[in-house]
C-alpha cells in the first residue's frame, strides 16, 4: 500500500493514545479517510505502551462492577477477592495528593470522570482484553486476594496484548498504517491558521500528505538525552531508557516551532522508575519488556553506593512512589542503589520482575557477606551497608516491642515502622517495616528508568485541540494526546492513569477531529 497524499485524519504515533484517537475517529466517521503514521520500523510498533504492564487506573464501585470487563475471574476466585471501590473521589484525592495540587484541574476532572466509560470502550469498541491484576495489585493475605492502591486493572499480556489488540481494532475500522514514516513539518493556512496537512519522511524521502485534521501523539522527549538534560537537569542523559528508543520529542518540537503550540506541564518532571542496572541504558528490550522493573522495594530497603539508605520504602504503596523513586535513585552516587531483602521476603517478590535468568542476583549468608559481595557491583562503604541495616533491625525490634499486636499486612498501610519512642531513624521506613535479619539474603542492583517526561503541549480539555502560544485560541484541526499533553501530571502521578489518559483524550480527540471534518464538508 502507498502513503496517500490526501487524508481526513492523520494521526502521528502509534502507541495506546495514537491507535485509540484513530479508531475513535473512524468510530465517529466511518466514511473519513484516517491514517496513523510512525517513524519507527513496524517491529517497533506501539511507543511506549508496548512496555508497560498494562494497567489502567479507573473509578469503580467494587469488585461487581469490574466483573464483567475481565476474563481471568470465575465464582470461586470471586468469592476469595477484596477490591473495594474505588470512586471518583478518591481518584481525585489520590490525583491531587500525588501532583501536589498542580494537576490542571479540568484535565484531570476529565480524566477521572471519563475513566470508566473509557475502559468500558476500550472493551467494547477496540476489544482490549482486560484482567485484574492479581499478580502485580494484589497479595494473598489469609487466604484472601486483596488489592491495594486504586489499582486493579490490566490488559492481558500487558502492553503487548495493549498495542495487539490496537492493530487488530484499526485494521477492522480500515484504519491504515504507515511505519518509517516521520513527520517533519506543519502546514496552516495562511489566512485561517487552520492545518492543512504534514510533510514527512517516509522510507527516506520527502512527502507531503494534506490533512483536514492532525492528531499529535508521538509521545514525549524521554528518549532524547539532550532534551533530558535539558529540561530534567544535569545528570539525566546518563538515564537508561525504559521503552521505545524512538521517542525524542520531534514532534513537540515541530508543533512549538511551526504553529507556536503553547507548552504546559511540568517540563522537568518525568515518570522514572526503578530498573534494573543491568539493563540496555539506551533502550527498553521488546522481549524482556516491563520484566526489567524492580518495584518489590517496599518490601525491603534500598541502599545506595555509600552503604546508606535514602527513601521511605513504605511511605505510600507502591502505586505512588514507584515513577519518583527512579528519580531519587539517579541522584545517589553513580546513580545506582541495591534492593535489599532476607530470606522472609524473598518469595514475595513477583517472579516478573526478579525471576531466574532475567535479573542478576546477589546472595550472602550474612549481611556481612551480602556486603562484601556487593562490593563487587559497585558498593563502596561495605561496612556503613552492614552497620545501616544493623541500625534499621534494632529499629524494627523496638518498634516491635512498644507494639506487639501491630501485624504486617501488604495489602494495607499497616504501620510497621521503624520509630518508636526509644527509637527513631533519621529516615524512617513507615510502613510494611520487617527484619533483614535471616539469611540467605538477597541484593539487586537498580537505577533509574525513565518511562515518560511530564511537559507537553497546551490543550482545550474538552477535545484535546491543542492551543496557540501567540493567540490563546485553539489551532483548527490540530490535536495533542498522550505523553504529548501536558498539565496533567506534576513531579509524580498515580500508577495507571497514563495509559487511562492516552484512551480518555485520545477517544475526545478522534470524536472532535471527526466532528470538526463533518462541520466543514456542511459548509460547502
Amino acid at each position: 500500500m502507498s502513503l496517500p497524499s490526501q487524508v481526513d485524519i492523520l494521526v502521528i504515533g502509534s502507541g495506546h493514545a495514537g491507535f485509540s484517537a484513530a479508531i475513535s475517529a473512524a468510530q465517529s466517521s466511518p466514511s473519513s479517510r484516517i491514517i496513523l503514521i510512525d517513524k519507527c520500523p513496524e517491529s517497533w510498533s506501539g511507543g511506549n505502551s508496548y512496555f508497560t504492564a498494562g494497567a489502567m487506573r479507573t473509578a469503580h464501585t467494587g469488585l461487581n462492577d469490574l466483573l464483567p470487563l475481565v476474563n481471568n475471574v470465575d465464582q470461586n476466585l470471586a468469592k476469595t477477592t477484596d477490591l473495594p471501590p474505588y470512586r471518583t473521589t478518591d481518584f481525585e484525592k489520590d490525583i491531587q495528593r500525588i501532583c501536589a495540587g498542580r494537576s490542571d484541574p479540568q484535565l484531570s476532572k476529565i480524566l477521572i470522570g471519563d475513566s470508566r466509560e473509557a475502559i468500558q470502550w476500550l472493551k467494547d469498541v477496540v476489544g482490549v482484553r482486560f484482567q485484574l491484576s492479581f499478580n502485580r495489585q494484589a497479595f494473598l493475605v489469609d487466604g484472601r486476594h486483596k488489592f491495594w492502591g486504586g489499582l486493579a486493572l490490566k490488559t492481558e499480556d500487558g502492553g503487548k496484548g495493549l498495542i495487539e489488540d490496537h492493530k487488530r481494532a484499526a485494521q477492522q475500522y480500515g484504519v491504515d498504517t504507515f511505519y518509517q514514516t516521520a513527520a517533519k513539518e506543519l502546514h496552516t493556512n495562511p489566512q485561517t491558521g487552520a492545518i492543512t496537512g504534514v510533510t514527512v519522511i517516509h522510507n527516506g524521502q520527502p512527502k507531503e500528505i494534506r490533512a483536514k485534521a492532525v492528531i499529535l501523539a508521538a509521545g514525549g522527549f524521554e528518549s532524547n538525552a539532550r532534551m533530558r538534560t535539558q529540561y530534567l537537569g544535569p545528570g539525566w542523559d546518563l538515564a537508561y531508557v525504559r521503552g521505545t528508543p524512538f521517542n525524542t520529542g520531534d514532534c513537540l518540537e515541530m508543533a512549538i516551532r511551526d504553529v507556536a503550540a503553547k507548552q504546559a506541564g511540568n517540563w522537568s518532571g518525568c515518570h522514572a522508575t526503578c530498573w534494573d542496572a543491568n539493563a540496555d541504558p539506551n533502550t527498553g528490550n521488546r522481549e524482556i519488556s516491563n520484566e526489567f522493573t524492580k518495584s518489590g522495594y517496599p518490601l525491603g530497603v534500598m541502599i545506595n553506593t555509600k552503604g546508606e539508605r535514602f527513601v521511605d520504602e513504605g511511605i505510600d504503596f507502591r502505586n505512588y512512589t514507584y515513577a519518583i523513586f527512579g528519580r531519587a535513585i539517579l541522584q545517589q552516587p553513580e546513580g545506582t542503589a541495591f534492593q535489599v531483602w532476607d530470606s522472609n521476603m524473598i518469595s514475595w517478590l513477583r517472579s516478573e520482575e526478579y525471576r531466574d535468568g532475567i535479573v542478576k542476583k546477589i546472595y550472602g549468608n550474612t549481611i556481612e557477606e551480602l556486603a562484601e559481595k556487593c562490593t563487587a557491583e559497585g558498593l563502596k562503604n561495605k561496612d556503613q551497608f552492614v552497620k545501616t541495616l544493623k541500625e534499621y533491625n534494632h529499629a524494627v525490634y523496638e518498634h516491635r516491642k512498644e507494639n506487639p499486636r501491630a501485624k504486617w499486612d501488604p495489602a494495607i498501610k499497616d504501620g510497621v515502622s521503624t520509630e518508636s519512642s526509644s527509637t527513631k531513624l533519621a529516615l524512617p521506613k513507615s510502613n510494611w517495616a520487617l527484619p533483614i535479619d535471616k539469611g540467605p539474603f538477597l541484593a539487586v542492583k537498580v537505577t533509574g528508568g525513565i518511562t515518560f517526561t511530564f511537559g507537553g503541549l497546551a490543550v482545550n480539555p474538552e477535545t484535546a485541540a491543542v492551543v496557540s502560544s501567540a493567540s490563546s485560541a485553539e489551532i483548527p484541526g490540530l490535536y495533542s494526546v498522550g505523553e504529548m499533553l501536558g498539565g496533567l501530571f506534576y513531579g509524580n502521578y498515580p500508577g495507571g492513569s497514563g495509559l487511562t489518559s492516552g484512551a480518555v483524550f485520545g477517544r475526545r480527540a478522534g470524536k472532535a477531529a471527526a466532528a470538526s471534518i463533518s462541520r466543514g464538508q456542511s459548509r460547502l
